[in-house]
């Protein structure tokens, strides 16, 4: 059996531009509201859910970590809206993806650690393994499209692929 193994790298706007928006409370993005008594940080991610008439669904998601390191035998896609998670205890988690497209290949997988104080909005139809709390369970609000029509997709590897996610390997680089 094969084993590719990806490289974790820090999660910046640049870095996962390609993938969806990073949220965190930017300083480019403040403005302040209520008499200046309250710092609003402003369009933060472009929620993407009225295809075929769908609505935005508010859910809370609990995930308990996996065992290390990650082996990724699945990804998913949600062709018909966006999908935001953002955790609720400020712990940092992983995020496995790859770009649009009918068929992916390891080498077009990328793996991000999410700080503490960030989420993320994933693009329409961007690749994606589900949520991966890492030290302890954590709750995530996550903001996603409700209604009529198939939203989930599944691609599951080769048996002859061995994908792991090392997070002791990194690329380096800051976080931020």
């Amino acid at each position: 059996m094969a084993t590719v193994e990806i490289p974790l790298r820090p999660l910046t706007h640049a870095s996962f531009a390609e993938f969806g928006d990073v949220i965190e409370a930017d300083p480019r993005s403040l403005r302040f509201i209520n008499n200046g008594n309250t710092q609003r940080f402003h369009d933060l991610a472009r929620i993407d859910v009225s295809a075929e008439n769908g609505h935005p669904l508010l859910n809370i998601f609990r995930a308990r970590p996996l065992p290390q390191p990650l082996k990724i035998r699945m990804l998913e896609r949600h062709p018909l809206g966006s999908q935001a998670f953002i955790p609720l205890n400020q712990q940092p988690f992983m995020i496995v993806v790859a770009s649009a497209g009918d068929t992916i290949t390891p080498d077009r997988i990328r793996a991000f650690l999410a700080h503490s104080g960030q989420g993320i909005n994933y693009h329409r139809n961007t690749w994606h393994h589900p949520v991966i709390a890492l030290d302890t369970e954590t709750d995530f609000i996550v903001i996603d499209r409700g209604g009529a029509g198939k939203n989930c997709e599944e691609f599951t590897f080769s048996a002859s692929i061995n994908i792991c996610i090392n997070p002791t390997a990194t690329t380096g680089g800051s976080t931020h």
